[in-house]
């Protein structure tokens, strides 16, 4: 069965908008796993617009899951990783002044520097994940960073899957073969949601984990954390 880690980034983002601590981050990762999320995912940003680097050193106390740290492998960013040790770290090619992850790496552009980051984060050993498009020459370059696992970007795949959903999940499909091939375990993330996400995993071969924040947060204003996980984890079930 595949993992389902929750995004808390923009429970982040209510909080900050108000100040003070409602909602409560600490609070809200401790239900979110009672209520069945299998791990905890947080993406700090150096504007630190929604999870603080304070929220990433405070986590470690109440996450019981996995904990998969995301983001660009900037000084700042490395030194939090290393010092938390998460069980994951998914490394990121996001600007700073990017709204959202937009792009996967070029993994034969920037092997060498992969390669020296990743093998940073093993030595320490804490699981790395590197976050790429759906293209055969970005899987084949990523075997050669040293990396666990990749993370397949899905906003195509989400966006093309109420039109042409097979022809929106192909590249992933191909993507992830070539990852199985090679012995690279493959993630997933980026606009997943109740609507899309069950499609993605009975397709994709091996799935080990997708990464959920905005789609779940949005749905669960209306059916509230506790009903969407268990509706997440059905969609994984099969």
């Amino acid at each position: 069965m595949t993992t389902l880690s929750v995004n808390i980034n923009k429970v982040a983002t209510l909080r900050n908008a108000r100040g003070g601590n409602m909602p409560d981050l600490l609070e809200v990762t401790k239900d979110l796993q009672r209520f069945g999320a299998q791990g905890i995912t947080i993406h700090p940003r150096p504007d630190q617009r929604h999870i603080r680097y304070e929220d990433a050193l405070a986590l470690p106390e109440v996450v019981q899951t996995e904990f998969n740290i995301e983001g660009n492998p900037i000084p700042k960013f490395m030194d939090l990783v290393l010092k938390i040790k998460p069980t994951q770290v998914t490394l990121v090619p996001d600007a700073e002044d990017a709204i959202t992850s937009n792009a996967g790496w070029d993994t034969i552009k920037h092997k060498e520097f992969l390669q020296k980051i990743i093998s940073r984060f093993k030595a320490e050993g804490i699981r790395t994940s590197i976050f790429v498009d759906p293209k055969i020459e970005m899987i084949e370059g990523a075997l050669e960073t040293g990396t666990d696992r990749v993370e397949l970007y899905t906003e195509a795949y989400a966006a093309g899957y109420k039109s042409d959903r097979e022809g929106a999940i192909s590249p992933y499909v191909t993507a992830a073969e070539k990852a199985v091939a090679l012995g690279i375990g493959i993630n997933a993330g980026h606009d997943l949601s109740l609507d899309n996400l069950a499609y993605f995993a009975q397709n994709i071969p091996e799935l080990l984990e997708v990464s959920i924040g905005h789609a779940l947060v949005c749905e669960s204003l209306y059916l509230g954390f506790e009903n969407v996980i268990p509706m997440y984890l059905q969609r994984l079930s099969f």
